[in-house]
């Protein structure tokens, strides 16, 4: 009987069959880590279902040439297949790949047929084995320096035959990697194994690499490299976190299931994945279990000037180690730690949930030096280094990442804390309904001023290949939440409470009025009284903000995924999005930064008048210790 694509163990075997190691449990134990002849590169391919394969390339090969490999060594038919590398679906060249770049190899709609001729690897082919040793970085770049002597720790335990040990919290796959005296030296998460992922050991699975996770706006199998991104976007280390790179690693400790059933196979053998790896930081405790008095004002700050950068929609109390600082004159200080995040720089604006933001510490302005190091952000250059260090990261997550600087930026200059800031990306619920955020409603109205200045023309990027996933929703939610707006009656009616605030800070009086009037003005925007007018123009309405009432998900199929595979979608929570970013065209894109940013200043001046009439808001008290 022929083996199904759709068992991961099979291909796994066959993996190792054709890696056909010489001599040793490794073969790649006497390659020189990083050199590789002129004018070849080393790439790793990973299938839907998880296994990895890592190949060298001549400069002539083609994805026709890697197709071949994998159907030579995987047993199984790869022309009805796509080869992509983040947003590219690759065609033929192959010159956009890096060397160490993973790929991925998706099916379109196929399935492993019993006429299916077997091929032998013979000649040529038979040269093309895996030569990676037990773990090795992919990149070779300087940034992940802290993460290499780690890697060298994990590779001597592993031929001393020390075995990492499972993480039984969480819902997705990891692994404590240790060192030769046994000590934890980093946390291993296979690619493969997150919720919802083929090889999950816990039960969560039904998807296949690719498609909409745990949060829809970020695809099953791409949290590790948002795991290296977060630590690579901590400029100076400012907020701890811990050094992360992407590996691929071969143990036999992996989980592989049977299908997407999640049937465990009886016998444990050696599989090669793709992974995160972050250097295990000793620590106490978590937040959760501290009070959150003790945590130091800047520690508070630098996590959340992070989260807001990459709109982390996953800091909860959990996530965040708290170290005790030992030493002379430290009795009770501690340190904080932030890691876990895998479901950060989302592929549209998402709902974040910030622990930070009830703190008291979030609601202290921010010192000089903060102000210094956000002002110095630049996120124009953060996004080339993210091209650089990991170019499968898509286009989306990095708008997203923009957007969120920018207005970091700016509100911080206005003179917003961070609790006032993280308060405006964060929706609210009213009576089981979803509004946007205050986020949300400037994209929305600046989407809605560039679709009014374009002159009516075939819409463009109709039917190219992008993120945009089908968000399950009533159809009159799906007319609001298009791409500008349009259509719904609600286009014109979306800053209606930007309008009423700039009507009663006219009317204020007393110290709400002198406060406002002396917060700094941002750079880049203009006068109050242009902004007042121009919105006076708009006929804005009472509270016609877009509603997500009672989601009703239905099974989405995808066009680069497989049949067969049952969806999880009835297995997810609710999920809406108002605004996105990935369709939009260069121009497009450069015009609505400028009208996001045209707008910023009344959402500023509303949310501190809001702010200065909460006299109920928590203030810090003396238990409190900075």
């Amino acid at each position: 009987m022929s083996r199904k694509l759709d068992s991961p163990v099979q291909t796994q075997m066959a993996v190792s069959l054709f890696k056909g190691p010489m001599t040793g449990e490794y073969p790649g134990s006497k390659r020189v880590e990083g050199k590789q002849p002129a004018g070849r590169r080393r790439v790793y391919v990973q299938t839907e279902t998880g296994c990895v394969f890592g190949m060298e390339l001549d400069r002539g090969d083609s994805a026709h040439t890697v197709k071949r490999r994998l159907q030579i060594a995987l047993n199984v038919p790869t022309d009805e297949s796509s080869l992509t590398f983040g947003d590219l679906v690759l065609k033929n060249d192959l010159s956009a790949v890096r060397n160490d770049s993973p790929l991925l190899l998706t099916r379109n709609l196929m399935h492993r047929s019993s006429s299916t001729p077997c091929l032998s690897p013979t000649g040529r082919d038979l040269q093309q084995r895996d030569w990676s040793g037990p773990i090795e970085i992919l990149g070779n770049s300087d940034r992940f320096a802290g993460t290499k002597q780690v890697v060298k720790d994990i590779k001597k335990a592993i031929k001393m035959g020390i075995d990492p040990i499972p993480v039984h919290s969480g819902l997705g796959g990891a692994y404590y990697f240790r060192n030769t005296r046994g000590d934890s030296v980093a946390i291993v998460k296979p690619t493969d194994e997150e919720p919802f992922a083929p090889n999950n050991p816990k039960g969560f699975v039904g998807k296949a690499l690719g498609q909409p996770g745990l949060k829809r706006s970020v695809r099953v199998g791409e949290t590790g490299f948002r795991e290296v991104a977060a630590y690579l976007l901590d400029k100076d280390h400012s907020a701890n976190v811990p050094p992360t790179a992407l590996v691929k690693i071969t143990h036999s400790i992996f989980n592989i299931n049977d299908g997407v059933n999640g049937n465990k196979p009886q016998k444990k053998r050696l599989v090669s994945k793709i992974a995160s790896c972050q250097q295990f930081i000793k620590h106490d405790f978590d937040a959760s279990d501290h009070g959150t008095s003790s945590f130091p004002v800047a520690a508070v700050h630098r996590i959340g000037i992070l989260d807001i950068r990459i709109l982390n929609t996953d800091r909860h109390a959990g996530n965040l180690l708290v170290r005790k600082l030992d030493g002379v004159g430290r009795f009770g200080q501690v340190d904080l730690i932030p890691i876990d995040h895998g479901l950060c720089l989302p592929e549209c604006l998402e709902d974040p949930y910030f622990e930070w933001i009830h703190w008291p510490q979030a609601s202290i302005p921010f010192s000089d030096d903060e102000l210094d190091y956000i002002e110095k952000l630049n996120p124009v250059e953060e996004c080339d280094m993210l091209r650089r260090e990991l170019p499968m990261i898509r286009e989306a997550c990095l708008r997203v990442l923009v957007l969120c600087t920018i207005f970091l930026k700016e509100s911080a200059a206005y003179g917003l804390c961070l609790a006032e800031i993280g308060e405006m990306m964060t929706r609210e619920f009213r009576s089981g309904e979803e509004e946007p955020s205050e986020l949300e409603v400037i994209c929305m109205e600046a989407r809605r001023m560039v679709a009014e200045r374009e002159v009516p023309s075939p819409k463009s990027d109709v039917g190219v290949e992008e993120f945009l996933f089908d968000i399950d929703s009533e159809d009159y939610v799906t007319r609001i939440a298009s791409p500008f707006g349009n259509g719904s009656g609600h286009g014109r009616c979306l800053l209606s409470k930007l309008e009423e605030s700039i009507e009663e800070e006219e009317d204020s009086e007393g110290e709400e009025q002198q406060a406002l009037a002396s917060l700094p003005p941002s750079k880049h925007i203009p006068s109050v009284a242009k902004l007042s007018m121009s919105l006076k123009t708009t006929s804005l309405g009472e509270k016609n903000f877009p509603k997500y009432i009672g989601a009703k998900t239905e099974n989405v199929q995808m066009a680069n995924t497989s049949s067969g595979h049952r969806s999880a979608n009835e297995q997810l929570p609710a999920s809406m999005s108002f605004v996105k970013l990935a369709d939009m065209n260069e121009d497009d894109w450069t015009l609505f930064l400028e009208k996001f940013q045209d707008l910023l200043y009344p959402a500023f001046a509303k949310r501190k008048s809001v702010t200065l009439g909460q006299r109920q808001r928590l203030r810090l008290g003396t238990s409190c210790q900075f």
